[in-house]
């Protein structure tokens, strides 16, 4: 599985971070920082997502109340939002 970030989305609630320790707060920006994550596009941030992470990041993916993270699945499926 996969996680990406849309960085410039994020409203910075951090509800991500108290679901996945591969969320942290950026409290001088005001937003969320995608552990590990690489800039793949100007503000999208993607990695891959620990096996034993995944039950995790899809409940921080849920709690972003503005749909900044995706989390896509083995094939490049988008499963959530």
């Amino acid at each position: 599985m996969r996680v990406e970030f849309d960085r410039d989305t994020c409203i910075g609630m951090f509800q991500c971070t108290a679901e996945w320790d591969g969320f942290e707060e950026d409290n001088d920006a005001g937003k969320a920082i995608l552990v590990d994550g690489e800039e793949v596009d100007a503000d999208l941030f993607a990695r891959e997502i620990p096996d034993d992470a995944e039950l995790d990041a899809k409940f921080a993916a849920r709690s972003c109340p503005v749909d900044a993270i995706a989390i896509y699945d083995d094939d490049g499926e988008q499963i959530i939002p």
